[in-house]
């Protein structure tokens, strides 16, 4: 009976059931643990349920995969012309998506090929990694902290007083735009602040609104330039 069953798997080479049912369930468990760090980690408004699915049962699907390529060439050259015809297409608005799904495609072939210690180790690592992106916010840019917006009615020149009060609060000022138009009298002037305490701001933007000439002042506080 166990011979007739599995007669279908003998290729050139006799296939491990057991080490076939442990390489399947341990992509299954390494998929779990990719799928759980991408929920920590992940930031933006892309979040899908069934992506966070999908990378629990790839992993075991490709597993699947090298399990039926292994040692038959013929069934592989099979396979290649299933996929050729079957695409899958899946837009993913995240490029760090495109990592987790390589991750779990590694892990799959990894476990399916029987090399155990690789799909763990490598697991490890990986995740690792990822979980020190997420806590240290690497690659995000904070190189100011506030954008402040007023209207100027005095002359350019007569500016010192503006400018004294934003480096007084400020590490780093720059005026990002300065607009003037016909028949409207003064500027309109936004700079971008580095403040030396952030928790000061409400104390710099009374301040400015207290200088002769300034009005309609308005801050708003920068996010991190990364992608959402």
């Amino acid at each position: 009976m166990t011979d007739w069953l599995l007669r279908g798997d003998y290729a050139s080479a006799p296939i491990n059931v057991g080490a076939a049912i442990l390489g399947l369930l341990l992509a299954f468990l390494l998929g779990h643990a990719v799928a759980w760090v991408y929920m920590i980690t992940h930031t933006g408004l892309s979040y899908s349920r069934s992506f966070v699915n999908s990378l629990v049962v790839m992993p075991t699907i490709v597993a699947l995969v090298m399990v039926v390529l292994s040692n038959n060439l013929v069934t592989a050259f099979g396979m290649m012309a299933v996929f050729a015809i079957v695409r899958f297409r899946n837009i993913l608005r995240d490029t760090l998506d495109t990592t987790y799904v390589l991750t779990v495609i590694v892990i799959g072939m990894a476990s399916g090929t029987f090399k155990f210690a690789s799909a763990v180790v490598g697991c490890l690592l990986i995740c690792a990694i990822m979980l020190y992106l997420w806590f240290t916010s690497f690659g995000t840019r904070h190189r100011y902290d506030l954008i402040v917006n007023l209207h100027w009615a005095r002359p350019a020149n007569d500016l010192v007083e503006v400018r004294g009060t934003l480096t007084r609060h400020s590490r780093k000022t720059i005026l990002a735009s300065q607009r003037s138009h016909e028949g409207y009298e003064g500027a309109d002037l936004s700079y971008r602040l580095l403040l030396r305490d952030p928790d000061r701001m409400d104390e710099l933007l009374a301040e400015l609104r207290g200088i002769q000439g300034v009005s309609r002042v308005t801050g708003l506080r920068a996010e991190e330039e990364s992608e959402v």
